[in-house]
């Protein structure tokens, strides 16, 4: 660990009579703050001498007082913070925190009333900025109703590509839509229209994470860091004034958060740069989260694994249920007396299966949905029980299993889906992590489908976050790994609680099988729900045409087979899935065994090519070998992707073993046709490498002494 702090004296601090003024370490960025002749806080953020941030407006709202107005600033203070840390997991080794600290005191101006006091934090970076706010205990309320926060963001000075989805308080399993302020209520009309189930928020708001691209061209995506004891924030447009405010999502009583002083907010986030490859590489969200609470990581385990899941989306008939007589004989509940309906995959010999192909793979774990008891009524949504997270299926013997795969070197991963049901899954959590670890499971799968129980909660409210963090600090106890779906969006608390190995969160893999991904939803991902944390997108899906199941399917996946190995480094995470059946694997097994070979922890990353909703080029290092891989996808669109492999070390020869899409590939008409060939690089090489319409490529680089002495 390297630290080094500097107090500084505060810069410019003379503008107007109480202007407080801060640059980044590079002198790229500014931040001025002050308060207008109401007293009310703003801000504005410049870079490299353009306006990002016109004047915007700070401030909180409760019943029992508001912190917007009626402000002086008593004190300011400045700190700058250059150290160093050491991730669990990630796309680095290690991780620079270089930033400027400004801390503005503010207090009522004299004669009003109620007093008040907050301090304005704001942290400026080199690539970007994050602020928040923090209340300390007041005189006249310790307790406060929120009812608003007044954080703009004022793009006043043109109207930026925004790349977005509709704001929502249950779901952000959407397509994202490429607009400007003034097309926006034409994008969000069109939400209302295809998404018939939505829970869209009428009006103008959008999600975050949020990605602008000004006509400069600015990058500039907007999210939250930390949050913790509050609501998740959304976004509420302005086209006339090209401005965005928050907007936290709240009870079903209308009321934003419940929050007892001292209360620091989440971090609210900007990551700017005029490259977009500084968006993907930021980790300014990680570094404005607490470090690490668990003292000993070691039995935290970044891993791959195959599923018993897929089955169920692709036409097989199968089914998460193990009766069909259930509802016909409600008065029995012991399965055993209930007939199996023949269609349920997550059963001893089908999942013994699995483990047999993942451990000839060298694939660490193996996902069982659909192991236990409840799911015959599951979308109910009505029952104050619905899962039983101790009671397997009288099909899945998980005794055996569980050895099975032990003496396979394979472990299994547990599935807990609550059906919303977030508090009954708090009743029954202790007993389900006991039970985990009683039969040698160390990592879940928790899911919340549907409309959250208690009633008055929605999945980004306040209730729900504070959920999500219980549950994964009682997970870290038990010494039990996370990947949720379903859960609050994430916002880098990963690296406080690394046992939460990611998330969806987000529209994933799953829905190939139910109208397909465009392929330039993953060349926008990265840009915008990734720089929370890392996703369970689901990668590696080589039967692209579900009609090849029969079952009168007929949907086709927006991708090659290619792009499916490209997509474990352009969407990267600590807990990736090779999603598709083994007997899919096996047909396609030289392809397969890129999946095999690649890494999901990283000691370095090189974004070489990017550009949102066009395409991704990334180098990564692994951290266990000096193994590189090369990853690049594409839109729907061919293109030459630009590999320069100057970050190889000088005069070392590489193996460079590449996937590549075949020259009349086409994620419409020859998905699965690609081709694998090697040559010798190094760090001269500069790879002119095309890639099909909604194609990618794949590549292993192995030191070429490490690769001869392999092949022996």
């Amino acid at each position: 660990m390297n630290n080094r702090f500097y107090l500084l004296p505060l810069l410019a601090a003379s503008i107007g009579a109480s202007a407080a003024v801060i640059t980044s370490p590079s002198g790229n960025f500014t931040l001025e703050v002050d308060v207008d002749g109401a007293g009310a806080p703003y801000y504005s953020l410049d870079y490299k001498g353009r306006k990002v941030v016109s004047k915007s407006g700070l401030g909180l709202l409760a019943d029992e007082m508001a912190f917007d107005k009626g402000f002086v600033i008593t004190g300011t203070d400045t700190t700058t913070v250059d150290r160093t840390w050491e991730p669990v997991w990630g796309e680095y080794a290690s991780i620079r925190d270089h930033f400027r600290e400004l801390a503005v005191d503010l207090e009522s101006a004299p004669g009003t009333s109620p007093e008040r006091k907050m301090t304005l934090r704001f942290r400026l970076f080199d690539d970007g900025l994050g602020f928040r706010y923090e209340l300390p205990r007041q005189d006249k309320a310790n307790y406060l109703t929120l009812r608003r926060e007044s954080t703009e963001f004022d793009f006043g000075h043109e109207d930026p590509t925004l790349f977005c989805i509709p704001g929502d308080y249950d779901t952000d399993e959407y397509l994202f839509s490429e607009t400007t302020f003034g097309g926006l209520a034409e994008a969000m009309a069109s939400y209302r229209g295809r998404h018939t189930e939505s829970q869209a928020v009428e009006g103008l708001s959008v999600q975050t994470p949020l990605l602008l691209k000004t006509s400069d061209p600015l990058y500039i995506n907007i999210h939250e860091a930390a949050l913790d004891g509050y609501p998740a924030m959304l976004l509420d447009a302005d086209p006339s004034g090209k401005k965005l405010s928050a907007h936290l999502v709240p009870d079903r009583l209308g009321v934003r958060a419940y929050l007892q002083l001292p209360f620091n907010t989440p971090w609210r986030t900007l990551i700017v740069s005029d490259d977009a490859r500084d968006i993907l590489a930021s980790q300014l969200v990680l570094n404005l989260n607490e470090p690490c609470k668990i003292e000993d990581t070691s039995w935290i385990t970044p891993m791959k694994f195959v599923g018993v899941w897929w089955e169920m989306f692709t036409g097989h008939k199968k089914t998460w249920a193990y009766s069909d007589d259930y509802r016909a004989k409600p008065g029995i509940t012991d399965y055993s007396k209930l007939p199996s309906n023949g269609r349920h995959p997550a059963n001893t010999a089908n999942v013994m299966k699995y483990i047999d192909f993942a451990a000839k793979h060298n694939i660490p774990g193996v996902l069982v949905e659909g192991w236990n008891e409840g799911w015959e009524d599951w979308c109910s949504y009505r029952k104050n029980r619905q899962f039983l997270f101790d009671k397997p299926y009288p099909d899945f013997d998980i005794d055996s299993l569980t050895s099975y795969a032990a003496s396979k070197g394979v472990k299994l991963i547990m599935h807990h889906e609550t059906a919303a049901n977030a508090a009954d899954y708090e009743r029954q959590l202790e007993r389900a992590f006991s039970y985990m670890k009683e039969k040698g499971y160390d990592a879940v799968k928790t899911g919340y489908v549907g409309a959250i129980i208690p009633r008055s909660e929605h999945h980004t409210s306040q209730w729900m976050v504070d959920h999500a963090r219980h549950v994964i600090e009682r997970a870290a106890a038990y010494r039990i790994m996370i990947d949720s779906h379903e859960a609050p969006r994430p916002t880098g608390l990963c690296r406080t609680w690394p046992n939460w190995l990611a998330q969806e969160s987000a529209r994933g893999g799953e829905f190939e099988s139910m109208g397909g991904n465009p392929p330039s939803h993953t060349c926008i991902l990265p840009f915008t729900r990734l720089k929370g944390g890392p996703m369970d997108y689901t990668p590696g899906l080589f039967q692209t045409d579900l009609s090849y199941y029969g079952e009168g399917k007929t949907v086709k996946a927006g991708t090659t087979l290619v792009r499916q190995l490209a997509l474990y480094l352009t969407m990267p995470s600590p807990l990736q899935m090779a999603c598709d059946l083994p007997e899919n694997y096996e047909r396609f097994a030289d392809a397969f065994q890129f999946i095999e070979d690649v890494p999901v922890d990283w000691r370095d990353s090189r974004y070489l090519e990017a550009e949102p909703g066009r395409h991704i080029t990334v180098a990564r290092l692994d951290k266990a070998s000096d193994d590189w891989y090369v990853g690049a996808v594409t839109d729907e669109n061919a293109r030459k992707a630009l590999i320069d492999l100057s970050f190889l070390p000088k005069g070392v020869k590489y193996e460079a073993t590449i996937y590549e899409d075949a020259p009349d590939a086409d994620y419409r008409t020859n998905p699965q046709a690609y081709r694998i060939r090697r040559q010798t690089v190094d760090s001269r090489t500069k790879l002119r490498q095309p890639l099909a319409p909604g194609g990618g490529v794949a590549i292993r680089l192995q030191p070429r002494d490490k690769a001869l002495a392999a092949k022996k």
